[in-house]
């Protein structure tokens, strides 16, 4: 089981809102690149970033605080980015830049087609990012919901060939109140590829109950909130995720 940090992008701070609300951020840190390289040195091997201006507006925003990111990270481990990736030319920059993985969220849902074209252009670097509520799919920073059943939807875009999918229960993230298991096990279940948990992780109890069913195909779970207040250890979590996952 992966655990992997979030470092959520505003104005070119690492961030973190509470149920997707860009007026409710809580600043972390000014400067995302020693927040990177902090996250390795307690033993991440993958970071997971957000370009929150850029989701909101449809294209990239923060892209000096991504590149000092990338260059911080260098090839020492993966790095994803969502946020506003809208096109094919931004996925290449992006890639070039250093991104391995390209998550691609609401432009999947409203336009799935580009998303075909991605996985097709892009093979082995687009991640899907569902967010849900309730069974159906949240879209533009999930301030709007639709009509479409996550199930479907992702068994769909597997077809189109995506290496993954993070899924994020809206109604938790950010609130550290658990993770949705039975919602991402349900999900996890459905799909031949991995699925990464997302929203909600609040101490170790949440951790030790997603490696308890990790063998339904959730190779990982990304964490905010908890590692930045505090409520969970991002050292002794992965540590405790790793050996979990060799019982």
């Amino acid at each position: 089981m992966l655990l992997i940090p979030a470092i959520d992008l505003k104005d070119g701070h690492c961030v973190r809102l509470k149920q997707g609300a860009m007026d409710d951020a809580t600043v972390f840190s000014e400067a995302p690149a020693a927040m990177a390289r902090h996250w390795i040195g307690k033993g991440a091997r993958r970071l997971h970033l957000v370009d929150l201006n850029g989701a909101f507006a449809g294209k990239p925003k923060n892209e000096s605080a991504i590149k000092a990111i990338l260059g911080e990270v260098g090839d020492e481990i993966p790095v994803q980015l969502g946020g506003g990736i809208r096109d094919l030319d931004t996925i290449e920059r992006c890639l070039d830049d250093g991104v391995t993985y390209v998550i691609i969220g609401t432009a999947a849902v409203k336009n799935p087609g580009f998303l075909h074209d991605a996985c097709g252009a892009f093979p082995g670097h687009i991640i899907v990012g569902l967010d849900a509520k309730d069974g159906k799919v949240a879209v533009d920073g999930w301030s709007k919901m639709t009509g479409h059943d996550v199930v479907d939807l992702a068994k769909k875009f597997e077809d189109y060939g995506v290496e993954a999918v993070i899924y994020t229960d809206i109604g938790r993230d950010g609130m550290l109140s658990g993770v949705n298991i039975e919602a991402t096990v349900k999900l996890a279940q459905a799909l031949r590829i991995p699925v990464i948990a997302s929203g909600g992780i609040a101490s170790m109890k949440d951790v030790k109950a997603l490696c308890a069913v990790q063998g339904e195909g959730i190779s990982g779970a990304i964490t905010g909130r908890a590692i930045y207040e505090g409520t969970l250890d991002f050292k002794k979590a992965q540590a405790e995720a790793d050996k979990l996952s060799k019982l």
